[in-house]
């Protein structure tokens, strides 16, 4: 009963092969950038802060923090850009700058204190684990000292998620996934022909498509990791070349990630261990790949690009 129906279907598969790799290209691209073409339907409603069941609006000194950025950077249209208050302790962004949704940029609460004003975060119920952060522990100092940026760190940290959106990033990541899908699809087929497998054994073409598909999956998770590395680092260098006080804000921004991590690490406990390493960078969720650059290698980096504009 299957026999003919397999067959059936390798005949269309094989007839319309070039059609189906189109589609399913497409398709690739196109689910892995909706999330970027409706960020108002999609993102901010994922990342937006509310606070006693209400929406919390960002408030007049973040607005302004934020122009300033622009103004900083030379963004050409700032109306591009949307400033929202998100959840958090990290600002988040999604959307293209030139699209008709434009971009939007998610700056956490937490940034209406800096580091000069001394006040931070201890204001605030955190809890890890369930268990509410003691501010007044040692964990909760050194928590909230990290937690803490200085207004360049915080500069930075926002300018990095424009550079992000205007250079294109997350076009460049969805196309990643119908790239390597197309690239694989049709050097298998070359190979096959090359090797004459069409006309041998059906199971050694099976065995070889078994391969493909395992060094195909393989292949993406590289081409993806290192293409989303290679974003992060490009992001990190156009900020740190706006000024030197952008590039010191970036070397403090990193170094105040890795300390939350560390700290993390320890009040979180088994849990911590599994996510955060001793240094501060994140552990990747699995063996075979590494999404983002770690947070010690982008933080060097700015380093040696500080030390050449001296």
């Amino acid at each position: 009963m299957s026999s003919p129906f397999l067959w059936r279907f390798l005949s269309f598969t094989q007839k319309y092969r070039g059609t189906l790799l189109a589609v399913s290209s497409v398709g690739l691209f196109a689910a892995n950038i909706s999330y970027h073409v409706a960020p108002e339907q999609t993102f901010r409603k994922l990342y937006q802060g509310w606070s006693k069941g209400e929406p919390v609006q960002l408030t007049a000194k973040l607005q302004g923090l934020f122009q300033e950025v622009l103004e900083e950077t030379h963004m050409g249209v700032t109306s591009s850009y949307v400033p929202f208050s998100a959840f958090g302790f990290h600002p988040v962004s999604a959307g293209i700058p030139w699209l008709p949704s434009g971009c939007l940029i998610g700056i956490p609460f937490n940034y209406n204190d800096t580091e000069q004003d001394g006040v931070g975060i201890a204001d605030r119920v955190l809890l890890i684990n369930g268990k509410e952060v003691d501010w007044s522990s040692d964990a909760g100092t050194h928590l909230r000292q990290a937690l803490n940026l200085s207004l360049d760190a915080q500069k930075f940290s926002l300018a990095r998620e424009v550079f992000y959106a205007q250079g294109n990033s997350p076009i460049i990541q969805a196309s990643a996934a119908p790239v390597c899908l197309s690239g694989i699809c049709l050097s298998s087929v070359a190979i096959k022909q090359l090797l004459g497998l069409y006309s041998g054994p059906i199971l050694l073409r099976g065995v070889y498509n078994m391969a493909v598909v395992v060094l195909g999956f393989a292949g993406y998770f590289l081409c993806s990791d290192a293409v989303s590395q290679w974003l992060d680092y490009q992001s990190d260098r156009k900020v740190a070349a706006v000024s030197k006080s952008y590039a010191t804000g970036g070397i403090e921004f990193y170094e105040k990630i890795l300390a939350q991590n560390r700290i993390l690490r320890t009040l979180m406990g088994k849990q911590g261990e599994t996510m955060y390493s001793p240094s501060g960078n994140l552990f990747p969720n699995d063996y075979l790949r590494l999404k983002n650059a770690p947070y010690t290698s982008r933080r060097d980096r700015i380093k040696n690009a500080l030390l050449q504009m001296e």
